[in-house]
Order: structure tokens, then sequence, then C-alpha cells
């Protein structure tokens, strides 16, 4: 599967990978700040943003489809960053391919399966009826009965396009991602890793270290105060100059 990207800088290759129901679109203001120092490639994971559909939804399907993009692209070595879901595809290609990581950025996550946490989230978007939906302030009506946070239902709603019928649709492919919870496996990386944790976000903890440290045996860890799942988007300057300051002196 050859994934839909976006390219942009010069320098050393950076490979970025969006979250669950995102795409490359989120990370709009980190490719514009980082591609004044690095080659930063955006991708749309699969069954995601403008890449292709797939009942195969896996990490290491997802690692393969990097693998393939890194080979379009004739890179040979890239540093790689992946929040959340991203995060966990990033890892599983370090563990598959080490020989193709310069560096890893893991935001938010950690290598473990987490329990079932979207429920709301995908109850709310499938009570979207896409068929009869004349607008996208009715759609986010319809989602704010299972979605309390404005910010989050806007970057869920940005997976609605119209099609061409003029009819709303799902960029993403819904009925796939309702089960997104394994963790990556392998061996190790050895190469150094950084882990970014929102101060926030419960999605790093504690008890994380020991299965983080099993894999990546090189691991570091920066906490983003004040800062969610989203650190990137919450907390942008910090997080640039935390990316940066790893990149260059790692």
């Amino acid at each position: 599967m050859l994934l839909h990207f976006q390219r942009q800088g010069q320098g050393e290759p950076l490979v970025i990978l969006h979250g669950l129901f995102g795409t490359l679109e989120n990370w709009g203001a980190q490719i514009k700040a980082l591609s004044e120092r690095f080659d930063v490639i955006a991708a749309d994971l699969r069954n995601h943003g403008r890449s292709a559909h797939s009942d195969e939804m896996n990490y290491r399907a997802m690692s393969n489809d990097l693998l393939e993009l890194l080979d379009q692209l004739q890179l040979e070595r890239i540093n790689l960053m992946g929040h959340s879901m991203g995060g966990k595809a990033a890892m599983q290609f370090a563990l598959d391919h080490p020989e193709r990581v310069q560096r890893l950025i893991v935001v938010d996550i950690a290598p473990v399966r987490y329990p079932p946490n979207h429920n709301d989230v995908i109850a709310g978007l499938k009570r979207i009826d896409l068929t009869r939906l004349k607008s996208r302030s009715e759609a986010d009506q319809t989602l704010s009965q299972y979605v309390d946070s404005a910010a989050t239902r806007a970057f869920l709603l940005k997976n609605l396009y119209r099609n061409e019928h003029k009819q709303f649709a799902w960029r993403m492919n819904l009925p796939v991602l309702e089960q997104q919870y394994a963790a990556p496996q392998g061996d190790t990386f050895a190469g150094p890793v950084l882990f970014i944790k929102g101060g926030d976000s419960n999605y790093l903890q504690p008890e994380h270290q020991q299965p983080i440290q099993q894999l990546f045996p090189n691991a570091g860890f920066k906490i983003i105060a004040g800062a969610g799942h989203l650190p990137h988007v919450e907390k942008p300057a910090i997080f640039t100059r935390l990316v940066d300051n790893f990149l260059i002196q790692s």
C-alpha cells in the first residue's frame, strides 16, 4: 500500500505519523516549524486521510506500509516520530527495521495494550447519518451528545468531506478502526529514543517504564506540563524545542 504523504523542507529526513482518527494535517504547525531544519515527510496511515482503505489494520501492516514508502522515496535511514497510534506504528517499524531508523520519538503512548477507551467516540461517529447530513454544524451537534470537548469534536470532524456526489463521507475507514488496542512486538531497538508525555495525560504511566525499557533500552523521557494527549498541538513551541534538541544532540 502506497501511503498518501506530504513532503516539505531540507536536511535529515524526519517521518511523522498521526494518531487514531487523525491525518497528516493534524501536524500542520509542526511540519512548518520542523521543515526549517529537516526534510519532513508526513504520511496518512492506512484507513486514514487520503491513504487507501483496507480490512487489515494492525501495526505490522502499518510498519510494512512505511517500509514501502521509504523505498519509494529512496530513503535508507530516517528520524521517525509518531503520536498515539502513530507512535505504536513507529515503534513497530523501529523494532522491525532498526537499520532504517536513526532516532525515534514517541508521543504520549507506550508499547502496551490499552483497554478500549474510545467507545463514546465510536458511538457518536456512527450516530451521524451521512445520508441525511446537511452541514458540519449538524454533525457537531450530534457528536456533542457523546463527546463533550469541542476541540476533540473539531479534530474528529476533520475526517468529513464531500465526495464526487457532493455527499458527506468519512475519509477514515470507521468500521475497521473500532479496535486499535494491540501492542508493538519485537526484539529491541537500541538507537536513541525519546518518549514525550503530556503532563495531564494518562497514556504514559510509571508502570509503563519497564515494558518501554525492555524494547527500547536507550529511551529517555520528557514531560510537557499543562498538556494532555496532544502536546504537539497544545504546547507547540515547547514540543518543537524538545524535538529539535533531541534530533540535534542525540
